[in-house]
């Protein structure tokens, strides 16, 4: 099936985070499914709520704010039995990767995931792990839910020591590439779980992170796709071919965040103070902020869009069509932004470079940049860490209040 939009048919999330989300009320029994069983490549974006990833991007190989999942999907007709054979069929048959490399984790009480995964696909004991909340996948508060069994890739020795992806130290080496999880119940608004009405399927397989593997490759930004948008980014901003890992981590930020506000600006998303549009303003001005960095004095995010329009729509028509929408909505963006900017680096290093070591910087200071300004409260906050100075933010949020105070006693 093509892909749904970024911005769901649902209010307890802000984005399409996961391929299941627009099968939600097939799952809780609301709505029958005029198919029992399908297979999507989704458009996702976790930018935001409980799945938030925007602060990991470009600081670590396999982070992004939009990507695109695969998944396959039973409402009511396989379960487990069918399921686990079929994503291990997938990974060894179809993609050939090496089973020997393959690592699987299910919840600590499915006994019977690990009973299949042992007896039915042969995998040994000692690679099959039980782990606790890691594998109970939930799509937000409430909603649907249930155990998961994960499958990892072992990257190899150089890249951490053994154990499995139960390691804490092992993050780097072994890499989920696949979950399946097995809907079983509707958690509520007081905690309570119900039993949905058919036990369903849900997996989700991040194509860049498949990809990863399947190219050998360490990082989703040396996957092909990345590379060309990383050259794009390169060419706009100027930034020669030696530079520092500093530099590097602005160039992946710029590619990411161009992408993702491409595709949701396509989909109906517009930069605002509110909701959606609040985290697209976020995305889009982190991403100024790193061209800043750069050096990078004119607007750039109309450029970036435009690489990432000629990569992406053949896949994605959409994306040609809303061109001139996309290249609009971030230009004016970032021309009101960068005027924002400049004023308030230069008030926030001035700042920073008066505090000593071991000290915070002043609430006041931060809620000054916010309020005097216009400069956001989370881009201080980022700023202020890569310092590694904390923020008095009891300061920052009683000078909010008394702001939120002065304003009810002057309104008419």
């Amino acid at each position: 099936m093509p892909s749904s939009s970024l911005i769901p048919h649902d209010d307890t999330i802000l984005f399409t985070n996961a391929g299941m989300v627009p099968f939600k009320n097939y799952f809780l029994g609301i709505e029958n499914p005029p198919y029992k069983r399908a297979t999507t490549v989704q458009k996702c974006v976790r930018a935001g709520g409980k799945h938030n990833d925007l602060d990991e991007v470009g600081r670590t190989s396999r982070h992004l704010t939009f990507f695109e999942m695969m998944g396959n999907f039973s409402f009511g007709d396989y379960f487990k039995e069918e399921a686990i054979p079929l994503a291990w069929e997938f990974f060894t048959k179809v993609l050939k990767l090496d089973p020997e490399r393959l690592w699987v984790t299910v919840h600590h009480t499915d006994d019977e995931a690990a009973q299949i995964w042992e007896e039915k696909v042969g995998v040994p004991p000692d690679r099959i792990q039980r782990l606790g909340e890691d594998n109970w996948w939930r799509m937000a508060d409430t909603g649907p839910n249930g155990p998961c069994s994960e499958i990892f890739w072992d990257k190899g020795e150089k890249y951490g020591p053994p154990g499995g992806p139960e390691n804490p130290a092992s993050d780097e080496r072994y890499v989920e590439i696949w979950n399946l999880v097995f809907m079983q119940y509707d958690q509520q608004a007081d905690g309570e779980q119900i039993p949905l009405p058919k036990p369903s399927i849900d997996t989700g397989a991040g194509l860049e992170r498949v990809l990863s593997v399947i190219q050998n490759v360490d990082a989703v930004w040396e996957l092909d796709e990345f590379q060309t948008l990383l050259e794009a980014a390169e060419a706009i901003t100027g930034v020669t071919k030696d530079y520092e890992n500093s530099t590097l981590v602005s160039l992946q930020i710029l590619v990411d965040h161009a992408r993702s506000s491409s595709f949701l600006i396509s989909d109906g998303v517009i930069p605002s103070n509110e909701d959606r549009g609040y985290v697209l303003r976020r995305i889009v001005r982190r991403a100024v902020r790193h061209a800043y960095l750069l050096g990078v004095e004119k607007p750039i995010m109309s450029d970036l869009a435009d690489a990432v329009i000629t990569l992406m729509d053949d896949a994605y028509p959409d994306l040609a069509e809303n061109k001139n929408l996309i290249k609009d909505a971030l230009q004016r963006e970032e021309e009101g932004f960068r005027r924002t900017l400049s004023a308030g680096m230069k008030i926030l290093e001035g700042h920073l470079s008066q505090v000593n070591e071991s000290e915070e910087l002043s609430g006041a200071v931060a809620f000054q940049l916010h309020d005097t300004y216009g400069f956001p409260m989370e881009l201080t906050q980022e700023i202020a860490a890569e310092r590694k100075t904390p923020i008095n933010i009891e300061q920052f949020n009683n000078e909010m209040i008394s702001r939120e105070k002065e304003e009810k006693r002057i309104r008419p």
